[in-house]
């Protein structure tokens, strides 16, 4: 069987093990000051087409998203999320921990928009509460959702609007810049800063994070979290491998190929998405006896959240390494079970 429970349950892509086991006896200085950030850092700066973007490697995506906020935020400013949002969700307060709160709208799609946001800026009306300030949003969401151009255009003009930072999570950025419009210098363009997620994208670890413009005093925030790693070279060279040839791509388009495949397949067995998502994140709604034998033959995906007293929403995400033998076999053992006994 096969696990499709997450997109980063491998290890990593073999090119990049191999350029760290080709490096591994090379000396470097540390802490990310070393030559091979730097050339992965001035690569990023190049995609992005931003001469000035201040680009800095960290480990992890809460990591990633704390720092963002500390960095861009007032002590009394809080960041607008939805309520599916990573940093409400998922993130055990990491942001509130820093001192910011998160101030949340509900989203059925997971995507925030300026006629969401525009009531919560108006119920923050005093110094007698926080101000909310930075808007997060990620792509995907939580939902296997994407923004378009037209989307985020919208929603950072909203932003210069109302004098917000707009702030793009890119945990799976490669599935979004796949299954969008949106490029690399869309993203300088029309956020203040962004991640690229390396995690879920063939990476061992790894995130960068890009801000539009200099951020002189970050690397003073990164070693007071305990986010300056000694070995930093470690993730200049992942992302040197992922994107001085187009395999961040590569590998985000064969990961949505194989979710797009198990999305028509498990339509045409005539299961319901809960959300139309066009990346490697696929939402159905199950009956609890199918999700129960899937599960009893060894299928391993995420339970979301009960959908009534017999179904179950679940997930199923693809990876870069998810063979289509594993999405045909998924998809054989749905029907099977499906069958009238």
């Amino acid at each position: 069987m096969y696990s499709f429970r997450n997109d980063y349950s491998e290890c990593a892509h073999p090119r990049i093990l191999e350029a760290i086991a080709e490096s591994s006896l090379r000396q470097t200085c540390g802490y990310g000051l070393d030559p091979v950030c730097q050339e992965a850092a001035a690569l990023i700066r190049k995609l992005c087409n931003t001469p000035d973007a201040d680009v800095h490697f960290l480990t992890g995506g809460t990591q990633t998203n704390l720092l963002a906020a500390e960095a861009l935020l007032k002590p009394y400013e809080a960041v607008i999320a939805a309520g599916t949002g990573h940093v409400n969700v998922h993130e055990t307060g990491a942001i509130e921990a820093t001192g910011h709160k998160v101030c949340t709208v509900p989203s059925p799609d997971g995507r925030l928009t300026p006629a969401l946001i525009e009531p919560l800026l108006a119920a923050h009306s005093t110094e007698h509460m926080v101000a909310p300030r930075l808007v997060y949003i990620s792509d995907t969401t939580e939902l296997g959702t994407v923004y378009s151009k037209a989307d985020l255009e919208a929603l950072s003009r909203f932003c210069r609007q109302k004098n917000l930072l707009l702030y793009l999570d890119g945990a799976r950025l490669g599935s979004a810049l796949e299954a969008s419009d949106l490029t690399l210098p869309d993203l300088t363009r029309l956020t203040d800063a962004f991640s690229i997620g390396g995690t879920k994208n063939g990476a061992l670890f790894g995130e960068a994070l890009v801000f539009s413009q200099p951020r002189p005093d970050f690397r003073w925030l990164m070693k007071r979290r305990g986010a300056m790693l000694a070995k930093g070279r470690l993730l200049g060279l992942q992302f040197q491998v992922l994107l001085e040839d187009g395999l961040y791509g590569e590998l985000a388009r064969h990961a949505n190929r194989q979710a797009l495949r198990l999305r028509d397949g498990l339509k045409a067995l005539g299961l319901p998405a809960a959300v139309d998502s066009p990346s490697n994140q696929q939402f159905f709604i199950l009956p609890n006896p199918l999700m129960e034998g899937l599960a009893g033959q060894g299928w391993e995906f995420e339970t979301d959240h009960p959908a009534g007293a017999s179904h179950t929403c679940v997930r199923f995400v693809t990876s870069w390494a998810t063979p289509p033998a594993a999405v045909d076999g998924l998809l054989q053992a749905v029907s099977a079970l499906l069958q009238p006994s």
